[in-house]
C-alpha cells in the first residue's frame, strides 16, 4: 500500500496508537505532522524514527482542547506541507475510576472539551482544506472512538464512554455531510489496547488484567489498531464511509 506524498495529520501522535499510526503511515509514503500537547521529546522521537527510515515528518504542538491551538496547529501544517490529505483524530483523555454521582463539573468539562469538541474542531479545519466545496481535492478522516461507547463504562468512566459515543454520532453525520465533496469519514473503535493511556487514568496494569476477559484472551497492540486506521485512510477503502470498525478482540 503506497500513499506516497500524501499529507497526514495525527493528533496525539507522540505516543500509543497515535505514534504507531505515524510510523506505519510513514512507511506507506505519507508525510506526517505529529501533533503533541506538551511532550515535545516524545513527538521528536517519533519524528526521528520516521526520518531514520527515509520518511518526512514534523512535530506540531497543539492542545486540541483549545481552539486557538487547533487553528495554530493547522496553520503550521499548511506552512510546512502546503495542504492536507488526511486527518486522524486520535488525541483524547481518560480519568480516574469514578461513578457518575462522584464526577465534578471540571472533570466532565475537560472530558468533553478534549474528547468531543477538540476532534470536531479538527474535523472542521480538515474539511475546510480537503472538501471540493472549498477548492480542495478530497481526503480521508479517521476518528478514534472506543468500544466503551457500546459498553457504557459503568462504575468506571461513563463520561469517557459518552464522549466516544458522541464521536460515533458526529462521525456518521459528518460522513454523510461531506460524502459528495470527496471526503470519507470513518471510525476505528479500539477495545483493550496496551498503551500508556491506562497509566494516565491511574491503572497502569489495566490492559494486562482486562485482556484476560477479552474473548481472544489478550490485550491488543497499538500497531494492530494503526493497521486498521491505515486501511480506512487508504484508497483500498474507497467505498467505505461512515463505518465503525471495532478492533477489540471480540469484546
Amino acid at each position: 500500500m503506497s500513499e506516497s506524498g500524501k499529507i497526514l495529520l495525527v493528533t496525539g501522535g507522540s505516543r500509543g496508537i497515535g505514534a504507531a499510526t505515524c510510523r506505519l503511515a510513514a512507511k506507506a509514503g505519507y508525510r506526517i505532522a505529529v501533533n503533541y500537547a506538551s511532550n515535545v521529546r516524545a513527538a521528536e522521537t517519533v519524528v526521528a524514527a520516521i526520518e531514520a527510515g527515509g520518511g518526512e515528518a514534523v512535530a506540531v504542538r497543539g492542545d486540541i482542547g483549545s481552539e486557538t491551538d487547533v487553528l495554530a496547529m493547522f496553520e503550521a501544517v499548511d506552512a510546512r506541507f502546503g495542504g492536507l490529505d488526511a486527518l486522524v483524530n486520535n488525541a483524547g483523555v481518560v480519568d480516574s475510576l469514578s461513578r457518575v454521582d462522584e464526577m465534578s463539573f471540571a472533570r466532565l468539562e475537560r472530558m468533553m472539551r478534549i474528547n468531543v469538541i477538540g476532534p470536531m474542531l479538527c474535523a472542521r479545519e480538515a474539511v475546510k482544506r480537503m472538501s471540493t466545496r472549498h477548492g480542495g481535492k478530497g481526503g480521508a478522516v479517521v476518528n478514534l472512538s472506543s468500544i466503551a461507547a457500546r459498553l457504557g463504562g459503568a462504575g468506571q468512566y461513563v463520561d469517557y464512554a459518552a464522549s466516544k459515543n458522541a464521536i460515533n454520532t458526529f462521525s456518521v453525520g459528518l460522513a454523510r455531510e461531506v460524502a459528495g465533496e470527496g471526503i470519507r469519514v470513518n471510525i476505528v473503535s479500539p477495545g483493550i489496547i496496551d498503551t500508556e493511556i491506562h497509566a494516565s487514568g491511574g491503572q497502569p496494569d489495566r490492559a494486562e488484567k482486562m485482556g484476560r476477559v477479552v474473548p481472544m484472551q489478550r490485550a491488543g497492540t497499538a500497531e494492530e489498531v494503526a493497521a486498521a486506521i491505515l486501511w480506512l485512510l487508504s484508497d483500498k477503502a474507497s467505498y467505505t464511509t461512515g463505518a465503525i470498525l471495532e478492533v477489540g478482540g471480540g469484546r
